[in-house]
């Protein structure tokens, strides 16, 4: 059984400023301005340090929850919710733009299973989701760090999968992919020598997919084939 973080552990990761995302600065359209005035107050969940998470209290059920770190634009993100009704989604994501998308596609396609924080999802991950609770977790296509020079600025680390492991109930899942082929060999690297997890396959999975969710073909995957980059999706399973 994984020994939890002890208060001088999860202390000593706050000292080290691991974080989910580089704040900068992104072009808005007024639509996008205007859903996260108006409907992000619908759909956020505020970050509060002294408060868990609880399924029943945000989405009216015990259904399986789902983390998605880094959900961009929120395509993806609501095709696996209307797609997926009973199970419930929480996204983080921080760049306006992307709130701003996905408080609008949360209100044009009706979807009752998602909710968002607009906050740093360490933290988020840290202080507010219980261990054992998540049925499973998505990373894709985070950061824009393609370099094998980058490693130190990407998310998928040794630090923070130590810190997000546990939240993972026993026999859920963790998915990640990438487009960017340093980034995918520093994925395998990590989630390999990471504690409680298992790879479902020899490496990369043959197709992007995992036992409970299909991940949809995105603009990254276009991207990567465009670029000839090509793209990888890894899945391991909480042992």
């Amino acid at each position: 059984m994984k020994t939890p973080l002890t208060p001088e552990q999860i202390e000593e990761l706050k000292k080290k400023h691991i974080r989910s995302f580089c704040m900068r600065r992104g072009h808005i359209s007024s639509a996008q301005e205007k859903a996260l005035e108006e409907l992000l107050p619908l759909y956020q969940i505020q970050y509060d340090p002294n408060t868990k998470l609880s399924s029943k209290e945000i989405f009216g059920n015990d259904n399986p929850v789902v983390l998605e770190i880094g959900c961009g634009m929120g395509e993806t993100t609501a095709a696996i919710a209307q797609a997926h009704p009973e199970i419930n989604f929480i996204g983080c994501e921080v760049f306006a733009a992307g709130v701003g998308a996905l408080s609008k596609r949360i209100r044009d396609m009706d979807l009752k299973n998602i909710r968002i924080f607009r906050h740093d999802a360490v933290e988020v991950v840290r202080d507010m989701i219980e261990d054992n609770t998540l049925a499973g977790v998505h990373i894709f296509f985070p950061d824009p760090w393609r370099k094998a020079r980058h490693h130190k600025r990407r998310l998928i680390n040794d630090a923070f999968m130590k810190l997000l492991v546990p939240k993972i109930k026993t026999g859920g899942y963790f998915h990640s992919a990438t487009d960017w082929e340093n980034y995918a060999e520093q994925m395998l690297e990590v989630l390999s020598r990471t504690e409680g997890l298992k790879n479902l396959h020899e490496g990369a999975a043959p197709e992007p997919k995992n036992p409970l969710i299909d991940r949809p073909t995105t603009k990254f995957n276009e991207r990567g084939n465009r670029l000839g980059h090509g793209c990888w999706d890894f899945v391991f399973i909480k042992q």
